[in-house]
C-alpha cells in the first residue's frame, strides 16, 4: 500500500513538473532543462527511488534525459550549507523548472530565486508564504 501511494505520488509529481515543459514542447523539439534539488545523499536508497520514479514519469510523458530534456541533479546529503550552495548553483543554470524534493530544499531555492518556477514535493506540509514563482502540491 505504501509503495503504491509513493508511486502515485511520484507520478503526480513528474506530471506536475513536466506540465510547463509539455506546454512548450509543441513549439519544436528544443532541449528543456529541469533542476532537481534533493536533501538526500547521492547513494541514499530513498533518494534514488524517488529520482528513478520521477524520471520514469517524465518518460511516460515523452521526456527523456539526453534526448529532449536535461536534468541537473544536486544532492544535499543532509547538509544545510551544501543545500544552499546547490540551490544557488541550480538557479544560475537557469532551468525551465526546479523541483524541490523536500521542505529542507524549498526555502533555500525560494531565497535564491524569484524568477523561475519552483515545484515543491507534495505532502510536505504547509508553509506560511508562497511566492508567485512557486507551486505547491498536496496529496
Amino acid at each position: 500500500m505504501v509503495d503504491l501511494r509513493r508511486r502515485e505520488f511520484v507520478t503526480l509529481l513528474g506530471g506536475a513538473a513536466a506540465w510547463p515543459l509539455a506546454a512548450r514542447a509543441q513549439q519544436g523539439e528544443q532541449m528543456r532543462r529541469i533542476g532537481v534539488l534533493t536533501p538526500f545523499a547521492a547513494d541514499d536508497p530513498e533518494g534514488q527511488a524517488r529520482l528513478t520514479a520521477f524520471m520514469q514519469g517524465l518518460q511516460q510523458l515523452g521526456w527523456t534525459d539526453g534526448r529532449n530534456l536535461r536534468i541537473d541533479i544536486r544532492w544535499g546529503a543532509g547538509d544545510a550549507e551544501r543545500i544552499r550552495i546547490n540551490a544557488a548553483e541550480l538557479v544560475a543554470l537557469a532551468p525551465d523548472v526546479i523541483l524541490a524534493v523536500a521542505s529542507a530544499t524549498t526555502g533555500p531555492l525560494l531565497r535564491a530565486t524569484r524568477a523561475g518556477p519552483v515545484r515543491r514535493d507534495p505532502g510536505l506540509g504547509p508553509i506560511a508564504r508562497v511566492p508567485a514563482c512557486a507551486t505547491l502540491f498536496s496529496d
